[in-house]
């Protein structure tokens, strides 16, 4: 079983007996340097009184064990308050021999709902498509991905009709369906008709409406207890809100079947066992909230949980007019081909081998722009050319950038072993870990890779537990995006100060010394699976490997400082 923060804190808080949680884990690396975990002074005494935590408790607290518990290594009291300090090696052993589990998340403990994700912004063109309403798509993207990934059933709705905006999402990376076959909307349209208020002057309706059907009634009995807008109180039908109802009607029938594919979801298969999870801008939301009151009226099937996720308002620093979606595309596109330009002495806009990088990085730039700030929360846009530099560390450019820095430690070396300059990585049981010393190790294994399911649990913990009152859920999308900022930070700090890609002994016999400056001990595999393309110095880690290894030439770097440059993975690749 993986260790766990949240099961280790768990195991702390028992251990000192009844009472509230107290201890919290340490995340700053100059706290780091001393503990891993902190039970406050002023806590304890309130747990305890002014008397010393008891002796007994702490062995115990030593001693702890179970289910993702990690080892403890010393417990004892501080100034700040008890002060504990895990096995450090045995903790990178654990993770990095199964460090694969520690990349998704843990399969449900309970039967979990399935969710029919709705973004009626979609149902229009793209150059139509608002700021505000694209933040909606991406958000309800996103969302739809972090479900999947803790295998909850996810049908996406609408199917879009406009091939253009089919296009515009493939550009995106959006994955959405298209329209396959039109839902049919004869008994929907049938009960409207019966339901339809006498028109006092036919007139007046806009063309193409059937008429008006009344809410009041409906809203009083369910709409206002669980939070609609008092003022609806009628809504306007139309063939196409018919269509759109009828397509939401056909997902949530259609839960059979994905519940023959093994998902997790309720084992009963009506549709009480779904969320209806409307993702809506937040000019969207009122017209949204009259249609959940129609298919109420007009379905007696139809799911009881309907809830809002409402994205605020994105607005443009220094922007002359209205900027729209595909607008907005071009803009940022047109500021990496410029920035790379620049960078590099030449256009390569023309150059056919930049064209996919460039557009993977406008796209990159515009999802972290719009999931950085929590979906519930205004956005402010700075468009400056300055907004995409790799020099700054909180935009999405420079976590693409640090990617960037690791696949081409990646590549490098399994290039370098292809080549016969080192031996392929051994098997990572045979690995010596209390070689791992150096706190920015600890620091990228301790603040990322242990905590990260916890981190997927919580990003779809709102929608996964969205069965309590109320219209409006949240989201925290801003969760991941400021994990990836941390995780490239503290990446960037340990890439800049280690040699990652080292020499062992033999190489620097016949090589010569490494750069001052610059350590030749550091393994870069506290970010790769076992088995992957990461190195470690073998006669320092693996006695067996560097034996090895011996036969075989140094890198053609080695004596040299630094390590490959991210800009070799940026660049295309040419025969």
């Amino acid at each position: 079983m993986r260790l766990g923060v949240e099961e280790t804190l768990g195991a702390l808080n028992s251990a000192l007996g009844p009472g509230g949680p107290v201890w919290f884990k340490e995340t700053h690396a100059r706290h780091l340097r001393a503990r891993d975990f902190l039970a406050p002074r002023r806590a304890l005494q309130a747990r305890f009184g002014d008397d010393q935590v008891p002796e007994s408790v702490v062995h115990a607290i030593v001693g702890l064990q179970g289910p993702g518990v990690a080892p403890v290594l010393r417990c004892a009291p501080t100034p700040a308050g008890l002060a504990l300090q895990l096995q450090r090696s045995a903790v990178f052993e654990r993770v990095l021999c199964s460090v694969a589990a520690y990349a998704a998340p843990a399969a449900p403990s309970a039967p979990t709902p399935r969710v029919v994700l709705h973004c009626p912004a979609l149902r229009g063109s793209p150059s139509a498509l608002r700021l505000s309403q694209l933040r909606a798509v991406l958000v309800a993207d996103h969302l739809a991905r972090v479900l999947q990934a803790h295998r909850v059933s996810v049908r996406r709705v609408p199917s879009v009709p406009d091939p253009h905006m089919t296009t515009f999402l493939q550009q995106l990376r959006v994955d959405w369906p298209e329209v396959s076959e039109k839902a049919t909307t004869e008994t929907l349209r049938n009960s409207a008709i019966a339901d339809l208020s006498p028109a006092r002057d036919a007139g007046a309706l806009p063309p193409g409406t059937l008429g008006r059907v009344c809410l009041k009634e409906l809203m009083e009995e369910r709409g206002r207890t669980a939070g609609y807008d008092p003022s609806v109180d009628s809504c306007l039908v139309t063939e196409d809100l018919l269509s759109l109802l009828a397509e939401l009607q056909e997902a949530v029938q259609a839960g059979a079947e994905d519940s023959s594919l093994g998902l997790a979801a309720a084992p009963d298969a009506g549709a009480d066992s779904y969320v209806v999870l409307h993702v809506v801008s937040s000019e969207e939301e009122f017209q949204q909230q009259k249609l959940d009151l129609l298919w109420w009226k007009l379905d007696h099937q139809a799911p009881l949980r309907q809830k809002h996720l409402v994205c605020g308002p994105v607005k443009v620093a220094g922007a002359p007019s209205v900027l729209t979606a595909p607008e907005y595309y071009e803009l940022r596109h047109a500021q990496v081909c410029k920035a790379s330009s620049l960078k590099y002495g030449k256009d390569l806009e023309q150059d056919p081998a930049w064209t996919e990088i460039f557009r993977v990085l406008s796209v990159a730039t515009m999802k972290f722009e719009m999931l950085s700030t929590a979906p519930q929360s205004q956005l402010l846009l700075a468009l400056a050319d300055s907004s995409i530099s790799t020099k700054g560390s909180k935009s999405g450019t420079f976590v693409m950038y640090n990617c960037a820095r690791l696949a081409t430690l990646f590549e490098g070396y399994k290039g370098s072993v292809e080549r016969g300059l080192y031996p392929t990585f051994p098997p990572v049981s045979s690995l010596d870990f209390s070689l791992l010393r150096d706190e920015g190790e600890w620091l990228l294994l301790f603040n990322s890779i242990l905590p990260f399911p916890d981190l997927l649990r919580q990003t779809a913990a709102p929608t996964l537990t969205c069965t309590g009152p109320g219209l409006r859920v949240t989201a925290r999308t801003e969760t991941v995006c400021k994990f990836l900022v941390q995780l490239s930070m503290d990446f960037s700090s340990y890439y800049n100060r280690v040699h990652i890609l080292g020499v062992s002994a033999q190489q620097k016999g016949r090589w010569g010394r490494v750069v001052q400056g610059k350590q030749s001990m550091r393994p870069a595999a506290s970010f790769s699976p076992p088995g992957a393309s990461a190195t470690l110095v073998w006669s320092d880690v693996c006695p067996s490997a560097a034996s090895a290894g011996r036969a075989r030439s140094a890198p053609h770097w080695a004596g040299h400082a630094g390590s490959p440059s991210a800009e070799s993975h940026l660049r295309p690749q040419r025969p």
